[in-house]
């Protein structure tokens, strides 16, 4: 169910909570609680059961550490996509996991937010989640993109200027809605914002992606943010429509 069916049927956010630290985990759960359009509907400490708990109950988003005994986020996200269910899926990272985050962002997460965020961070992650959006605390972007910079030949400069390349193969309009999923809008927001319907702003979503050669909505908001499209220095998280 889409996020706009969801809000016209009024049916709450359903989510899924998995940290093997039960204080994080009654963390997340008591700020996602005050919420009233969001029910937790199971939580665990493992990531295999967390992948069960998905199938059985199919979620809208489920909250993932990204590194948990036994199977880790990562591969409680890989799988989780493997099933084809439509579950978004969003990473609680600490500082000091970047290289956990490249890898969960190839791995089809959709959302990374650090633990020690501000709880309206958690909930506004969550929301845009469920609604098809990618979200980055920009935290994690700003971190993603200096360790990318870091690892990558010429430093900085040079990993701006080819992001900058890449994003220049777009025409204007791809540019302004690259902007706008780096902003944290999801599809439906993204035609309000630009005066379209929502099929075209898929088929730009499309386009973009397969343009800037990466799988996701997230990867194409860190290269949104490398090449220096959104502002603030926030990858995600900004205005909503």
């Amino acid at each position: 169910m889409s996020g706009g069916e969801r809000a016209a049927t009024g049916r709450p956010i359903r989510v899924v909570i998995a940290d093997d630290e039960p204080m994080v985990r009654a963390g997340v759960r008591a700020v996602l609680t005050t919420d009233p359009g969001i029910e937790i509907v199971a939580e665990t400490g493992d990531g295999r059961e967390a992948v069960e708990l998905v199938r059985l109950h199919r979620p809208d988003v489920v909250v993932l550490d990204i590194r948990m005994p036994g199977a880790d986020g990562i591969t409680a996200a890989a799988e989780i996509r493997r099933t084809g269910a439509t579950t978004g899926i969003v990473m609680l990272t600490t500082f000091g996991e970047d290289d956990y985050i490249l890898r969960a962002l190839s791995g089809g997460a959709n959302g990374f937010l650090i633990k020690s965020g501000e709880p309206e961070e958690l909930i506004a992650g969550v929301r845009a989640v469920a609604d098809g959006a990618a979200y980055l605390s920009p935290k994690v972007a700003a971190r993603v993109v200096a360790h990318l910079a870091a690892a990558g030949a010429g430093g900085p400069a040079d990993r701006r200027s080819a992001a900058r390349e890449q994003v220049a193969g777009l025409t204007t309009r791809e540019r302004d809605v690259l902007t706008l999923i780096a902003a944290g809008l999801s599809n439906g927001q993204i035609a309000r914002r630009i005066g379209v319907v929502e099929g075209t702003v898929k088929a730009h979503v499309s386009s973009i992606l397969a343009r800037l050669g990466v799988a996701n909505r997230a990867a194409a908001a860190v290269l949104a943010h490398e090449a220096g499209l959104t502002t603030g220095g926030a990858c995600a998280g900004g205005p909503r429509a």
